[in-house]
């Protein structure tokens, strides 16, 4: 089976869900820039799903997969951050953000604050136990809970305020 890519003879849908994607990453690139100027920025503000929410709930699931995978990837390769440790946890979050975010949006066909705490409660919970199961550790699978209270209602309004932007566009 050939999986290999022709970029010449991508469809513009595609080529937009691309450009769209490279856009969402480099968002995940530079806001967990910006946070890390905040001491426990990263712990707390959850930066590195921001874009990813966006995207998937805008764009659908090939945007937001695309961009909750390679989003970390390129943050750990470029900054180190997230740590090594850690980048499982934080990928399988992000994956089922872009699932969550995706699916809820085609169900629902809009936007609203209710709609994305579902969605972001949705991944953390189930996130965090998979990530408990991964690490051993209820405690530490569930730290966003303790910590990242903020992001999380970063991700929740700030995420509407966006999507109702490019819902404008």
């Amino acid at each position: 089976m050939n999986t290999t890519v022709n970029l010449y003879s991508l469809s513009l849908r595609e080529s937009r869900s691309l450009l769209y994607a490279v856009l969402f990453v480099a968002g995940n690139i530079l806001l967990p820039q910006l946070c890390h100027l905040i001491p426990q920025g990263g712990f707390m503000l959850l930066p590195i799903y921001f874009f990813t929410l966006i995207g998937a709930y805008k764009y659908g699931w090939q945007v937001g997969l695309l961009t909750a995978i390679l989003s970390p990837l390129a943050n750990s390769a470029l900054f180190g951050m997230p740590a090594a440790a850690v980048l499982p946890g934080i990928m399988v979050k992000s994956v089922l953000l872009a699932l969550a975010a995706a699916y809820i949006a085609h169900k629902q066909k809009k936007v609203s604050i209710a709609l994305l705490l579902a969605v972001v409660l949705l991944y953390q919970v189930v996130g965090s136990l998979i990530e408990s199961a991964m690490l051993g550790s209820l405690s530490l699978g569930f730290q966003d809970f303790r910590i990242g209270i903020p992001g999380m209602l970063l991700q929740v309004f700030g995420g509407y305020l966006f999507i109702k932007y490019l819902l404008k566009k």
